[in-house]
């Protein structure tokens, strides 16, 4: 019986209930074989059968031909843009209700980042928004697909064509997820994923960039292992930098990419008693059009306009139920702060993100909770929210 099955049922040990994470990675025998083939026959470093196993996979998974296994999430992100041509001074445009890391890695290169609103459903880019911020020095349109969600990425790469803009997908949270039938990582003209532990696949610390260009993803490749040129040892024909996934990172991938469709299952499942039971509490999902298919990466939700979020997560918490609150905005961020209040473009503010990052705290999310565990959690969340009158 796989982790997911027993993810399934509902048999707890009596007693006290025990604590309810967040998220916490599943790991099994399959990871400890692999790792050990790993340590066995000494390919510990970053060449071995598992990286290329697992690039050759999430490059499949992304309906893209190439896939370039790195050390991080945020580093793909870097990279790609790095790849891309970013230079000082130029500017990207990229939601300001995002994790923080798609942000730094456009500042990283020393280029702009020009924040944009998020759209009131499904929390992501507005596209309109990042029409009217685009100048002769913006270059690219970085597509954030929050919690599970995608962005609209027939607008996305309709805008970005008319104005000769590169496309980044940041896929750290979708692995699974579709739009009209498309998986992410295959619209841009980048994608890249994170496999930190609370992902839905995991390599304790991983990320990967994927790509359909066979000319940049040779650039990428050679470039995430300090630009070497492959035929010739230690000459290095570019800016290069060690982003390197290990072979142990890349064999503890291989294995959770064989349960990746029962994660799937069991997160969507999760989604769906979550959504059913907390129908009448209140709170606001995100809503996602009928074309996209969510990997449920966390389930979020905003609470009740006036309800104060640290009095409902403490409540949780003290009945055992982890929860955490959704991004804060980026504008707000100390080192963005005064550029994004000077500048004329944001004048009108970002209304609709700053309200999603006020409002918003993500539960429980991960494949082996029972539905028991799901029932706690709503019923811990129901209980805070009346505590607050």
């Amino acid at each position: 019986m796989s982790d997911t099955d027993n993810a399934k049922t509902s048999s707890m040990p009596r007693g006290p209930r025990p604590f309810v994470p967040v998220y916490q990675p599943a790991i099994g025998d399959l990871e400890k074989a692999y790792v050990n083939d790993c340590l066995d026959t000494s390919w510990i470093s970053a060449i071995g059968k598992y990286v290329e196993r697992f690039e050759s996979e999430i490059a499949r998974i992304s309906g893209v031909p190439h896939g370039i296994a790195v050390s991080n999430g945020t580093v793909a992100l870097h990279l790609a843009h790095h790849c891309l041509g970013l230079q000082p001074g130029d500017e990207v445009l990229v939601p300001t209700f995002t994790y923080i890391a798609s942000v730094n890695t456009i500042a990283q290169t020393g280029a702009r980042p020009v924040f944009v609103d998020s759209c009131k459903d499904d929390w992501l880019i507005d596209v309109e928004d990042a029409r009217s911020k685009i100048t002769p020095r913006t270059k690219g349109i970085v597509a954030v697909h929050l919690y599970g969600a995608v962005c609209d990425m027939k607008a996305i790469m309709a805008l970005a064509k008319e104005h000769g803009l590169y496309v980044v997908e940041d896929c750290a949270e979708s692995l699974g997820s579709y739009r009209s039938g498309q998986p992410t990582g295959s619209f841009g003209d980048v994608g890249t994923f994170s496999f930190f532990g609370n992902k839905t696949i995991t390599t304790g610390e991983g990320g990967m960039v994927v790509a359909r260009d066979d000319a940049l993803s040779t650039h990428l490749r050679l470039t995430k292992g300090q630009g070497q040129d492959p035929n010739r040892r230690y000459w290095h024909d570019r800016l290069g930098f060690n982003y390197r996934m290990t072979n142990i990172a890349a064999a503890i991938g291989c294995a959770q990419l064989e349960r990746l469709e029962a994660t799937l299952e069991r997160k969507a499942e999760i989604a769906v008693l979550y959504k059913t039971r907390l129908a009448h509490a209140g709170v606001e999902f995100q809503k996602l059009p009928p074309d996209v298919i969510s990997s449920n990466w966390l389930v979020s939700l905003l609470l009740p306009e006036g309800v104060d979020r640290d009095h409902v997560m403490e409540h949780m918490k003290a009945a055992g139920i982890d929860s955490r609150p959704v991004f804060y905005c980026n504008h707000h961020m100390p080192m963005y702060e005064a550029e994004a209040a000077q500048t004329p473009s944001n004048s009108n503010g970002f209304p609709v993100a700053e309200n999603i990052a006020r409002r918003g705290i993500s539960l429980p999310s991960y494949p082996s909770m029972s539905d028991e565990m799901v029932g706690w959690a709503c019923e811990a969340l129901i209980d805070a929210l009346k505590s607050c009158g």
